[in-house]
């Protein structure tokens, strides 16, 4: 199973991003590209729905800073399109995303497992890129972020309580599910979310020394990718 399958996507989706529209215009191309039952398809969707929102609570003022907001939701959206991207060119993804790409089709993998193990990948690794090169682009620190930062993680948060209810099995597939609550119990996106925030001020800090900074991306991806596969275990 450590080979990543070749999968194609609809014609003209590739390249770069521009503003929330472009990447939410990608995303939708790819559902429409993807059978549902695909494990990338399925986190696909689940980060569409996020960027759908978050896009909504830009456009009605719920953000302080919504140039802040908007720059840091394309920059992190990029580090998985560019993930897919590499993928569909045959490339090999960073360690992270790999899992998912690899088990996208295993039978006995939950949707609610493929879900968690792009969350897993995107936040433990995208997002404090993400925060680094939102930085970059506007010209800040990572302290100028952190009220926009917290105020997406939070929503974060509340949208992923819903994606558990929606994907978790019913009462009536509970026995069998029961390895699916223990694996999906052990892994938090709020601590997830924390650990990115740090990983993105030690990467900031060492943004003049980029032979270190690629050495703590590297071990960050890495670490990330081993429990993604954790996350993939088959449960059915």
């Amino acid at each position: 199973m450590d080979r990543i399958e070749q999968f194609a996507v609809p014609a003209g989706t590739a390249g770069p991003v521009t503003d929330v529209g472009a990447v939410i215009g990608r995303m939708r191309a790819f559902r429409s590209g993807w059978p549902p039952g695909d494990g990338v398809a399925i986190f696909n969707q689940v980060y569409l729905t996020v960027t759908e929102t978050v896009s909504q609570h830009i456009a009605d003022g719920a953000f302080r800073d919504r140039k802040a907001v908007a720059a840091l939701d394309v920059r992190f959206a990029e580090h998985y399109l560019t993930a897919v991207d590499t993928a569909v060119s045959g490339g090999s993804p960073p360690a992270c995303w790999r899992p998912l790409f690899q088990y996208r089709r295993h039978p006995g993998v939950h949707p609610l497992q493929f879900a968690l193990a792009g969350i897993n990948a995107h936040i433990g690794h995208d997002l404090a890129l993400a925060v680094v090169d939102t930085c970059r682009t506007l010209g800040c620190a990572p302290a100028d972020l952190k009220e926009e930062f917290d105020r997406v993680g939070d929503l974060l948060v509340m949208l992923e309580e819903q994606i558990r209810e929606d994907l978790m099995p019913g009462p009536d597939l509970l026995e069998v599910a029961d390895p699916l609550i223990h694996l999906a119990g052990s892994w938090s996106l709020e601590r997830a979310r924390d650990a990115s925030w740090t990983a993105a001020r030690m990467l900031w800090q060492l943004r003049g020394v980029p032979p270190l900074a690629e050495e703590f991306r590297a071990r960050m991806d890495a670490g990330t990718g081993l429990v993604g596969r954790f996350l993939l275990t088959p449960c059915r």
